[in-house]
């Protein structure tokens, strides 16, 4: 009977085991699944040691003084994070406002959809997205505008697993991904019809730098819409929780320090664009973004549980269990800055590169 009670308990154990890995582990189908987290580019064996290092140099963002390593740090936090959060979240790296009747990828879609919109491109035009991960949201647009997307990420293992994504849907000779650096980016003056960034930006170390680049890259009258991470008018630095929060979300987040919603149109009129429109798309009467951090609380303990046995096992990287657990510290920080509404990661800016000017010629 012992035995038998045995045989019956690691059954158990077996089947739950099965349960949380191969039945709730993906956040989709295409997703990745729980047995396959890596450490994207590190070595499984570096990986700890690198997540050390991240938590070292972000864990005061506004104390950064060497901006100039700031990006090397990034690729280092989406080296740790990729995996997860595709296995966690899906492939757009980015919040949405929720909206009733609607799933949580169908709102994704919906905001996405409208970027593109946004710049009014038309089919066969060539845009860039800046910062674009493992591709999500540039399969949305490309399979609602037809027009050809090139990404930029500064992770060499984000940019294999874009065109892997690409190539799955069929969408490759629409998609293309570049790695490097959106601070230097490795494409000729006035070579795109519109640009688009979707919660990316917010890693430059000075914003200017980033849209000057961008406003570099566009044709003259052509478009390009950004959805910042700011904080709002709400945010009080005389608040000692507030500012809490705040840097909660920069060092969970590889930001070197959140902006004010009022710096992005004066950093956009400083480089030369024209600000056609600005508003905060997580404002009423938009649903909460944050209601999917809220839900996923549940989520998070079942996915934990996996890591920490995938950790154990080896079958995931030492350390992994440290992001997992840094990324859920931060989920509850953009929590509280959306309940308290001091942060949003969709301010939405529209601008465009002005019309060159015909010059005349006067006979003297």
């Amino acid at each position: 009977m012992d035995s038998l009670a045995l045989f019956f308990t690691g059954a158990l154990l077996a089947g739950g085991i099965y349960w949380f890995v191969c039945v709730l582990g993906p956040a989709e189908q295409k997703g990745k699944r729980a047995v396959d987290l890596t450490g994207g580019s590190i070595s499984a064996e570096n990986v700890q040691d690198n997540y050390d290092q991240y938590w070292s140099f972000f864990r005061r963002p506004k104390e950064i003084e060497t901006t100039e390593k700031v990006p090397d740090f990034v690729d280092t936090f989406y080296n740790l994070v990729t995996d997860i959060y595709e296995w966690g979240w899906g492939q757009s790296f980015h919040f949405s406002p929720s909206i009733p009747g609607k799933s949580h990828s169908e709102a994704t879609r919906l905001h996405e959809e409208m970027a593109v919109d946004l710049i009014n491109v038309k089919p066969g035009d060539r845009i860039l997205d800046v910062g674009c991960g493992v591709g999500g949201p540039m399969r949305a647009i490309a399979a609602h505008s037809r027009a050809k997307v090139v990404g930029i990420t500064i992770n060499d293992y984000q940019v294999n697993r874009a065109r892997t994504h690409n190539k799955k849907a069929g969408l490759d000779s629409l998609c293309e991904v570049v790695q490097g650096n959106f601070l230097e980016m490795p494409f000729p003056e006035n070579s795109f019809d519109g640009a688009y960034s979707i919660e990316a930006t917010c890693h430059a170390p000075k914003l200017e730098e980033v849209y000057a680049e961008i406003f570099r890259v566009l044709k003259p009258g052509s478009l390009y819409v950004s959805y910042e991470w700011v904080t709002t008018d709400k945010y009080k630095d005389s608040d000692p929780e507030h500012v809490e929060v705040i840097q909660g979300i920069e060092r969970g987040d590889a930001l070197p320090g959140l902006r004010n919603y009022t710096d992005i149109a004066e950093t956009a009129r400083k480089v030369g664009f024209e600000v056609v429109k600005e508003k905060d798309l997580a404002k009423p009467p938009a649903q909460p973004w944050w209601t999917r951090l809220k839900m996923g609380r549940i989520a998070y303990w079942r996915n934990h549980i996996v890591v920490t046995v995938l950790s154990a096992l080896r079958i995931a990287p030492k350390g992994t269990v440290d992001v997992h657990e840094m990324l859920f510290k931060t989920a509850d920080y953009l929590t509280r800055g959306g309940d308290s509404g001091i942060f949003t990661p969709m301010h939405m800016i529209l601008c465009r590169k002005p019309e060159k000017k015909t010059e005349t010629a006067t006979n003297s």
